[in-house]
């Protein structure tokens, strides 16, 4: 998803964490949106505000009237103005005056004049955050409905090692873009995903796999974890960095991933088997590394589990499978074909005869099979808008049963 012309404003508070915030602007800018920075003046000793100025395109909001020309500045204009604020990094003493309706400065004004979504991305040492007056300050702030990006874990610069770490830019990023695409029809909703190769062992050293890269998989995690559904992605080795909010189980072979795909498949709504597992695997691994001869080498081989075929055969009433066909000939009647064969609900079908599809691209061209015999076809788009497009088709099927 892009933030074109999203409007955010982004208040920073006193912590060191605030030098995060000039990659914060950057990234957001370059994914085009319009951003606003108002700090208080305990932000200001951490970072200046010429920087974020510059980096945003805008002056810096900090008083309540501009100290060159002595004219008002309107908090409640800039509130309203906001389709998302962020208060990041968010120090204790501003989360306590934001719980309790203290409006002593201009980003507490702005802050209670707000219609839109806040979110808030705490930052102190380990203590302070763990103390019962700020973790009672969070609840209120989240009974307020606003969105808390819970800390990381590590190195803090007190020299304590533990909870308080704001988020990284990045995970605001996904955040911010996530509150974007919220969709009321996957409250609740729990949805399994698996991605990216499986490796089959020959030996310690070899292994049979394939070309996949994971990226369409991982995609179709944001898109479902953005609109607000529990999300379980099974990974085969891949990459690709972990998603904030979704729960990765990382497995090598294709008995690893059926293995986690049947203990959580019982508990999901939605199902989708993007993962390109290897059918053969073989019949004996051996112990050793396997020394090269001059004789041709011949390994037998055996079928893997066929986890979407196994899976179908216990699929219950209302839960939905989403399958994929990556094909190079004869495109259609295969996928058709595996719909039935696995007992798929939705079969994504895209072939490797479309430039741009396929393995390891950004973009992937597909075309959608559903059970009840409708077809839609896509232009070639990114993976990302893929996955958008794949999640509607899934909720608008899911509301037809």
């Amino acid at each position: 998803m892009s933030l074109y012309q999203k409007k955010i404003v982004i208040g920073v508070t006193g912590s060191i964490a605030a030098y995060k915030i000039a990659t914060l602007v950057r990234l957001l800018v370059k994914d085009k949106a319009e951003v606003r920075v108002v700090m208080t003046d305990s932000a200001q000793q951490f970072i200046t505000p010429l920087t974020l100025s510059t980096l945003s395109g805008y002056p810096v909001e900090m008083a309540f009237t501009h100290p060159q020309t002595g004219e008002w500045a309107n908090h409640v204009d800039l509130a309203l103005w906001a389709d998302r604020i962020i208060i990041a990094p968010a120090s204790a003493n501003t989360i306590a005056k934001c719980a309790t309706g203290i409006c002593d400065n201009f980003l507490q004004a702005v802050y209670l004049s707000a219609r839109c979504p806040v979110i808030i991305a705490p930052a102190m040492d380990l203590d302070m955050y763990a103390h019962p007056s700020t973790q009672a300050n969070l609840a209120i702030l989240k009974s307020y409905g606003n969105e808390i990006l819970e800390p990381n874990s590590g190195e803090l610069a007190s020299g304590l090692v533990g909870k308080g770490r704001m988020v990284e830019p990045e995970e605001i990023v996904e955040a911010l873009k996530s509150s974007f695409l919220k969709d009321s029809r996957l409250e609740g909703k729990r949805v399994v995903i698996t991605a990216g190769p499986t490796q089959e062992d020959i030996d310690p050293v070899r292994y049979i796999s394939n070309h996949s890269s994971g990226k369409m998989g991982y995609e179709l995690a944001r898109a479902f974890s953005r609109g607000g559904a529990q999300v379980d992605l099974i990974s085969g080795p891949v990459g690709l960095s972990e998603i904030q909010g979704i729960n990765r189980i990382s497995v090598r072979s294709a008995q690893e991933m059926y293995a986690a795909a049947f203990e959580l498949h019982a508990q999901a709504d939605i199902v989708i088997f993007s993962a390109a597992v290897a059918d053969y695997k073989p019949a004996e691994v051996a112990t050793q590394k396997m020394k090269k001869s001059e004789d041709d080498m011949y390994i037998d081989l055996v079928r893997t589990v066929d986890i979407a075929k196994e899976l179908g055969q216990v699929k219950r009433e209302g839960q939905i499978h989403v399958g994929f066909a990556l094909e190079t000939n004869d495109e259609f009647e295969h996928a058709q074909e595996k719909l039935h064969k696995k007992n798929f609900d939705i079969i994504v079908l895209n072939s490797l005869q479309d430039k741009g599809a396929g393995f390891r691209y950004d973009t992937n061209k597909v075309t959608l099979f559903t059970k009840d015999g409708q077809k839609q076809a896509y232009d070639l788009k990114s993976k990302e808008e893929v996955a958008m497009d794949i999640r509607e088709a899934v909720l608008r099927y899911m509301n037809d049963l």
